[in-house]
């Protein structure tokens, strides 16, 4: 049988550095495949060629469906049936389902060259039924929830536009989305593929690889490593295949942490969603904020680093912090890692070593004269310490795969020395081996007397490196976890409305 997809012998070679060494994959007709790997492995690459926005090396080869595809050409890519749905979604918030699946290949129009939206709505209505939603096509996408958008996008991406559909390309499907959307997208997908259509899904969290998954593939290092089935497979044995190595699990002891003064205080804390937040977090002290998205977790913070105007007071070592002026923050020894590094944290086109010394580059100052020498010396300690790829303090921001762009951010701001450390959804979009190190890096930062406030989503990450966690929910503090009742389980319980004290169902 012909194969949806065959990939044979893809090289990539970025200005000496190899992103993709001879990678061969196929992929069958309605087989759901997981790519996996660390960030920098070449997942991100592989997409972009078969994207038409990276041209192989020379011996590249891909085929989908028996019809080569042309390189560095997003229409060969349509043409031959891909179809590609990334972590963004592409979608523009005030525009309804209708004109977001208009985006990218227009309206049906008739004669008179006018369009028929009631033609135009209900094939939006058709084409959302068939993967089992039923979406007012009328409402701004903005005001859906994540999966329903997520729906829209793979909606627009398995249009025929001429071509029939062989393999649909998700990157990070469920990066925004929250557990119970994640389950309605697992059936979407399953969906996609019972209908014949090759189904390739690039994720870092291995329990929709296992949920989602007939088979996957692990890059390492630019190399393929292995494909096979995940029937047969575990967590365990998945983990060492992507990182070449077993890793050891570490339990933070909570009890043996010491944990010093009051650092940060918030007192009746009002926001957007957020209503009387009180809360103290003590030097060496990590404590989490959880929470369902619109439950104030979002906004938490935002609201402490002064970037949102606020109501009450957030006192820093007993001192008040003015809002809405980070720049006073900043100075006074806070630190804010925000969940969208892109928009909020990263200078995409600037170096690796612009983006780590901006906060403070007069550390290497000199009768106003800056030196390069030291400033590079300093970015390459941070850069060896968080085992950024490739360790190259010129690189730009932009060639870094999202997990390495991640550590950068997290370099910028522990070269600081904060007294308080604020991460807001640390480890999203980040690989297992990195995700390890960051959270080794919170506990050595708490070891050295910082106050961490961890801001996730990640249950299993709250657990691993908290002391305690405080449940948000419709804008208020509803519990706080912490010893025994510290699990994966009872955060998840409270955060959709059992307290901790209740018994489960």
């Amino acid at each position: 049988m012909t194969t949806a997809l065959s990939v044979r012998e893809a090289s990539k070679i970025f200005g000496g550095q190899v992103a993709l060494d001879h990678v061969s994959i196929d992929v069958a007709p309605g087989e759901v495949r997981a790519l996996v790997g660390q960030n920098g492995c070449g997942k991100s690459t592989l997409i972009k060629i078969l994207a038409g926005f990276h041209q192989p090396e020379e011996g590249t080869e891909v085929s989908v469906d028996g019809q080569a595809l042309s390189f560095s050409d997003p229409a060969s890519s349509e043409a031959v049936g891909l179809r590609f749905v990334h972590q963004d979604l592409g979608l523009v918030a005030s525009l309804d389902a209708v004109d977001n699946m208009a985006i990218g290949q227009g309206y049906v129009t008739g004669i008179t060259k006018t369009i028929s939206w009631k033609k135009e709505r209900a094939a939006a209505r058709e084409a959302l039924a068939a993967l089992g939603y039923d979406i007012n096509v009328r409402t701004p996408v903005g005001a859906l929830a994540m999966s329903e958008r997520t729906a829209i996008a793979i909606a627009r991406a398995m249009s025929t536009r001429g071509s029939a559909t062989k393999m649909l390309i998700l990157d990070e499907p469920t990066a925004n989305l929250p557990g119970a959307e994640a389950q309605r997208l697992y059936k979407l997908v399953r969906r996609v593929a019972d209908g014949g259509v090759a189904v390739l899904f690039v994720s870092h969290h291995f329990d929709e690889v296992f949920e989602m998954a007939d088979s996957v593939t692990v890059l390492r290092d630019g190399k393929h490593i292995i494909t096979r089935p995940v029937e047969g497979l575990n967590e365990e044995e998945l983990i060492k295949l992507v990182v070449g190595r077993k890793i050891d699990e570490h339990i933070t002891d909570a009890d043996a942490r010491e944990h010093g003064e009051s650092v940060l205080e918030l007192q009746g804390v009002v926001g957007a969603t957020v209503h009387g937040l009180d809360l103290t977090v003590h030097a060496g002290e990590v404590v989490g904020i959880a929470g369902i998205t619109g439950s104030g977790r979002e906004e938490v913070a935002a609201l402490v680093f002064g970037g949102h105007s606020r109501g009450g007071e957030v006192l820093l070592k007993g001192e008040a912090l003015p809002q809405c002026r980070p720049d006073i923050s900043i100075d006074r020894g806070i630190a804010l890692v925000p969940a969208e590094r892109h928009a909020n944290a990263s200078l995409m086109d600037h170096t690796l070593r612009e983006n780590i010394t901006i906060v403070n580059p007069g550390r290497h100052m000199n009768l106003g004269i800056l030196r390069r020498r030291p400033e590079r010396s300093d970015v390459n300690v941070w850069l060896e310490r968080l085992d950024v790829r490739p360790r190259n303090s010129e690189f730009t921001m932009s060639q870094l795969s999202g997990g390495n762009q991640q550590k950068v951010v997290i370099a910028r701001w522990l070269r600081q020395e904060p007294k308080v450390l604020i991460l807001d959804e640390p480890t999203q979009g980040v690989d297992v081996g990195a995700k390890a190190d960051i959270h080794r890096l919170v506990d050595e930062a708490a070891a050295q007397g910082t106050a961490v406030l961890v801001v996730s989503t990640d249950h299993e990450e709250l657990v691993r490196i908290c002391d305690r966690v405080v449940i948000m929910r419709r804008g208020n503090a509803v519990d706080v976890l912490k010893g025994a009742t510290l699990t994966n389980d009872n955060i998840t319980a409270v955060t959709i409305g059992r307290d901790s004290s209740e018994p489960a169902a």
